[in-house]
């Protein structure tokens, strides 16, 4: 497999239906969970100009910064913090137009403005991360964003 990100063209569905495709490709051809992380998140950077896209993972009681695109981030997340760790706590995905109307977000970067976070599985079944995906703008994501981040995310087993 080659490492090459193609940056796509088309409607929005049709470019993460194309990037989809690349990620399956980064899966079926490597097994280190790190590098198909640095991988995933590039793909969806470059291909979305996202913020910020990148990983959290569960470890010792908190979710610890793993591979990502865009400026320094926070380090470590509390379980139930912010959205990240809400999306964490209560297993499910969330969209967030405005984080600035979010009980209890956490600013890594002032800029941040929208973001949305779903969570990552383990073989049990359990929560052992979450995707994080935040834009600069207001109101960015919408629900073809979380259709297919949430495929996305389903692709990684942690």
């Amino acid at each position: 497999m080659t490492e090459d990100i193609v940056l796509l063209s088309g409607n929005k569905g049709e470019r993460y239906r194309k990037v989809e495709l690349q990620i399956k490709a980064f899966l079926e051809s490597e097994t280190d969970l790190m590098a198909n992380l640095a991988n995933i998140s590039a793909a969806l950077k470059e291909n979305f100009h996202f913020f910020w896209v990148g990983f959290y993972l569960v470890k010792e009681g908190e979710l610890v910064l793993a591979p990502f695109q865009g400026p320094v981030a926070c380090s470590r997340i509390a379980k139930g913090r912010g959205v990240c760790g809400t999306s964490w706590k209560e297993d499910k995905s969330i969209l967030v137009p405005n984080v600035l109307e979010f009980p209890g977000h956490i600013s890594c970067n002032a800029l941040s403005r929208s973001e949305i976070v779903i969570p990552l599985h383990t073989t049990e079944g359990d929560v052992g991360g979450v995707l994080d995906v935040d834009s600069e703008f207001i109101d960015f994501f919408d629900a073809i964003d979380l259709r297919w981040l949430t495929r996305i995310a389903d692709l990684i087993v942690l």
